[in-house]
């Protein structure tokens, strides 16, 4: 069985030096809160950072800790008191955590940071190496390791590497403000899969990595230096029925007693958060302020309790946001409160499972409104401690559970008007209504629950492996390469079809780098003088004679509408009409106008809308749009919709490039047969191909063709390899 090792920042055990003396504790942490409750029923083992630096340690106590951890299971990463600082303080805290959640202004940029997090995560991976196997499966978590996979990758370039993100991941034009955003992207794509909470941060990432680094992607899969990656949303679970059923530990039945014994016959308002400036904690102290002006009556009927949970302490904002909150409680409790009854209980610490359980169970309302949120998972919990109770959940729009919790009461935090009102409904509700609307969502939470997130990333993870794999199998290496030199040498007739753009050449920005260089017409007038040449491609039929004027092959211009063969002249495949041009080339052109950059071909038979200097974010959109709009225009005429690299082109039905290979094939029974594609319009040519023609696509995607090869370079070096074999045979056959 194979060995997940999970790799985070914090282990699920924290170990504080008192003295002379090292104390062991469960992580309060979300994320080493959420792993832990299922790591242990599987083979695992988990690396991460203790909680206590080099500094107060001595020799023995590492041994200790050292010890103590592989019992359960887990190695330490130990840092000093300036890695943290630099790390964990710095980089992690003042610069990735505001800028992907959206505060741009509470953001630092500073080289130190990004130095000290560099180094941290070489440490890890050094660490690491010396720990995990080649069959173990890596699981790297959450934003403090994003240049980990990397690294990994470099070291083990076999490795099975996940990597999750647990906080938001930005849209572009925020990540662009990043100065290393280049460095963060590529370390995270050293990983076979990248996961996130919910669709949008998956879709912000391929969105930047597209526009940063040029890679598309194919629903999530990305080619990146010959491997495949996927990228995919996974929101993460709870441990459902540790919340369900938590009101029956005798414990927390007695803290459930306790608390209504205090608040008595009033409605609870809970709320619970990390001290954190994107909690929005402020504008729910407003809101409440706010709902008790509006509606008096609830005045001595409803209390807020208010549990901030102290983090990162000696982070500035952090500190100024404790006092902003400290003041708004004193200031909103000095003004409402009566003998008897005080609006706020404020609660400062971290709750033990036995009074957080208790609070979801007795409170009516949770209001959990955070401005920007990976996830939530305390959403999720007081839904699960509902089961079969009333109790109604306010949730802001911006937190990624609302994804899954579409049937609370949702609000923008910010729109204060409507949080009141959110607010006077929950309270009002009826019971049985509110048990209703919370079943759907504690059947959705109980299906997928903490353990089946994990067991999908794992699956997925596995999938994607499986497809490098199958890949990998599929390249063209050393010893494919001679079965085809021995059957090329043996062949008296050959027939080659080489697709031009993207197979001979790369992806042209300009007209002068579409041309061929020297080197590529001395090899492809060599292989003519063996074999029977036809350059197949989507260019038009004078540009094709401009590229080769002096050669001696066939040719197929506008994926096959024309057809050259040796020493004639062109021809049309089959009688074609053009005059459905002047009905759409008007919507071509309007494209072009919404499209900065997009500009439309006109070939002999065909109108192509080319978007490669667009902007990518735009040209997405509006290629999509465009296609929309042209199927609907076309689908009374003889036409069809191509969709290549970067552009879209329409055409007369039916002519491809398979049907203009069929020429060629159905002429003889040719000995050797090879072609080489690299666009899906080259499917049509492999799938019309005999079994025994050996196919070759350009680029790790599936496809009919038989062998993958990377980019156009290792095509130009096989051809080359079969070239030298004309010299050798020239004359033989």
């Amino acid at each position: 069985m194979k060995r997940m090792v999970i790799v985070s920042n914090r282990l699920h055990l924290n170990v504080i030096k008192k003295g002379k003396k090292l104390v062991f504790q469960r992580s309060a942490g979300g994320l080493a809160t959420g792993l832990a409750s299922f790591y242990k029923h599987y083979h695992t083992f988990w690396i991460g950072w203790p909680g206590v630096v080099n500094e107060g340690l001595k020799g023995i106590d590492k041994t200790q800790i050292i010890e103590r951890l592989k019992a359960e299971r887990s190695y330490p990463i130990f840092l000093s008191q300036k890695d943290v600082d630099l790390y964990y303080h710095g980089f992690a805290n003042k610069t990735i955590w505001p800028l992907f959640h959206y505060f741009p202004s509470y953001t630092q940029y500073n080289q130190q940071f990004w130095d000290g997090y560099k180094n941290v995560n070489q440490k890890f991976c050094e660490e690491i190496i010396t720990q995990i196997k080649p069959q173990d499966v890596v699981w790297v978590h959450d934003y403090h390791l994003m240049l980990l996979p990397r690294l990994i990758r470099k070291r083990m370039p076999e490795a099975t590497i996940g990597f999750f993100l647990h906080i938001p991941f930005p849209s572009y034009e925020l990540f662009r403000l990043l100065p290393w955003r280049e460095e963060i992207l590529k370390g995270l794509m050293g990983a076979d899969l990248i996961g996130f909470h919910n669709y949008d941060y998956a879709l912000n990432f391929l969105n930047s990595i597209r526009r940063l680094l040029g890679y598309e992607h194919t629903i999530g899969q990305i080619e990146v230096n010959n491997r495949i990656i996927k990228v995919d949303a996974f929101p993460m679970g709870i441990n459902y029925e540790k919340f369900a059923k938590a009101f029956q530990i005798s414990k927390v039945a007695k803290e459930i007693a306790r608390v209504k014994e205090k608040i008595g016959q009033r409605k609870i308002l809970l709320s619970i958060d990390r001290l954190d400036y994107t909690k929005g904690i402020p504008q729910r102290l407003e809101a409440f302020e706010a709902f008790l002006e509006k509606y008096p009556r609830f005045k001595g009927k409803v209390s807020l309790i208010l549990v901030v949970v102290p983090s990162r302490t000696k982070v500035e904002y952090y500190a100024s946001l404790k006092r902003q909150i400290d003041e708004m409680v004193g200031r909103i409790n000095g003004k409402y409160s009566t003998i008897g009854w005080t609006p706020i209980w404020y609660l400062y610490r971290l709750l033990p499972f036995e009074q957080l359980t208790a609070l979801y169970n007795v409170s009516d309302v949770a209001v959990i409104t955070p401005l920007r949120d990976g996830m939530n998972l305390i959403a999720k919990e007081f839904i699960a401690s509902k089961e079969n109770k009333p109790g109604m959940l306010i949730l802001s729009e911006m937190a990624g559970a609302v994804k899954e919790l579409g049937e609370s009461i949702v609000v923008n935090p910010n729109n204060k008007t409507a949080f009141v009102e959110a607010i006077k409904t929950a309270l009002e509700m009826k019971e049985e209504d509110q048990i209703l609307i919370n079943s759907s969502m504690q059947s959705r939470l109980k299906r997928y629950n903490v353990e089946r997130w994990a067991r999908d990333f794992m699956e997925k993870l596995s999938q994607i492996k499986s497809v490098q794999h199958n890949l990998n199998k599929k390249m063209l290496d050393q010893k494919s390469q001679d079965v085809i030199k021995q059957h090329y040498m043996r062949a008296t007739s050959s027939l080659f079809f080489l697709d031009y753009d993207g197979t001979l050449i790369p992806f042209a920005s300009t007209p002068q780098e579409a041309l061929p260089d020297e080197r590529l017409l001395s090899l492809l007038s060599e292989l003519s003088q063996r074999a029977e040449l036809v350059i197949i491609s989507g260019r038009d039929k004078d540009s094709l004679e401009k590229f080769f004027p002096d050669l001696d092959v066939s040719f197929v211009a506008e994926h096959g509408v024309w057809i050259k063969e040796r020493n004639k002249n062109w021809e049309l495949i089959e009688p074609l009409q053009n005059e459905w041009k002047k009905e759409i080339r008007p919507i071509l052109e309007l494209y072009v106008d919404r499209t900065p950059g997009a500009f439309i071909e006109e070939k002999d038979f065909s109108l192509v809308w080319h978007y490669r200097k667009a902007d990518p974010e735009l040209a997405v959109v509006r290629a999509r749009e465009l296609k929309d709009a042209l199927l609907h225009l076309t689908s009374n005429l003889n036409l069809g919709i191509l969709e290549g690299n970067k552009v879209i082109e329409v055409k007369n039905v039916g002519i491809n490039k398979g049907l203009a290979a069929v020429k060629w094939l159905s002429r003889k029974e040719w000995d050797f047969i090879l072609a080489i594609g690299d666009d899906w319009t080259d499917e049509d040519l492999f799938n019309v191909l005999p079994q025994k023609a050996y196919s070759i696509k350009v680029g790790l995607t599936y496809s009919k063709a038989r062998y993958n090869v990377p980019s156009y370079q290792q095509v130009r070096n096989f051809l080359s390899y079969l070239a030298d074999i004309n010299t050798q045979t020239l004359g033989k056959g």
